[in-house]
């Protein structure tokens, strides 16, 4: 979809301030939300929303702290999870599909937990609820935006302190999962991420040896290839 035209919108959210997204494809097109990982805005999906704005109408959100969202000094997965819940509210999204990328799939994580009902199928790439070697810093931050240091510091103590109910929770997500895992050369432990596939009801791991944890950016062809077979319901050799 080299033509896909990009939108930039800021959208007010009730008792959290101002938000950057991003919105490509049909407006009348079944919705998806895009939520980036720590320390990238909402442009860090430009080519994968490029792929799905043939098929969707494309909504990637920059979380709090982050590029030109607003810079609370106040950050947490459920503060995350709850400005989702308040972003798809302003924009009159009942039902949604979820996509979310390290940090971005752990906040939908959350969300999900608390309103299953509002997600209609859900992608995880390369994270789980609790998976705690994360690293304090990594290098693997290509076309990184601005962000609040205060967002970083708070989001990984978290994630080296996770909330036991992130996990045992886990059942209570209804929606198709598929988690992307990017294998042996991820820092993300990846026995972590099977653990959480067969915890949800309707979860399923695909692995892409090599990946690492930006499999999005790294291996782009094959990850749009499993959304391509998870997402599309024309798609005949489809997981659900």
């Amino acid at each position: 979809m080299t033509g896909t035209v990009f939108r930039d919108h800021t959208v007010e959210l009730s008792r959290a301030g101002a938000f950057h997204y991003r919105e490509a494809g049909d407006p009348d097109a079944p919705p998806v939300v895009l939520l980036h990982g720590l320390m990238y805005d909402a442009r860090d999906w430009d080519e994968v929303a490029r792929f799905l704005a043939g098929h969707f109408h494309v909504l990637a959100l920059t979380q709090r702290g982050h590029g030109a969202s607003v810079w609370p000094g106040t950050y947490s997965f459920e503060l995350g999870g709850a400005d989702l819940e308040a972003f798809a509210d302003a924009l009159g999204l009942d039902r949604f599909t979820l996509i979310g990328h390290s940090m971005g799939a752990r906040v939908g994580c959350v969300s999900a937990e608390g309103r299953p009902e509002r997600v209609e199928r859900m992608v995880w790439e390369d994270t789980a609820p609790i998976d705690v070697d994360f690293p304090e810093s990594s290098g693997e931050v290509p076309g990184a935006s601005s962000f609040d240091l205060a967002a970083a510091t708070a989001l990984v103590h978290q994630i080296h302190h996770p909330d036991p109910a992130w996990w045992n929770d886990l059942p209570k997500i209804t929606a198709p999962t598929l988690i992307i895992g990017g294998g042996a050369s991820s820092y993300t432990p990846q026995e972590g991420l099977a653990e959480a596939a067969r915890r949800l009801p309707a979860g399923r791991l695909v692995t892409i040896e090599g990946a690492g944890h930006l499999i999005h950016r790294s291996r782009p062809r094959e990850y749009e290839e499993a959304l391509r077979r998870f997402l599309l319901p024309d798609s005949s050799d489809g997981f659900f």
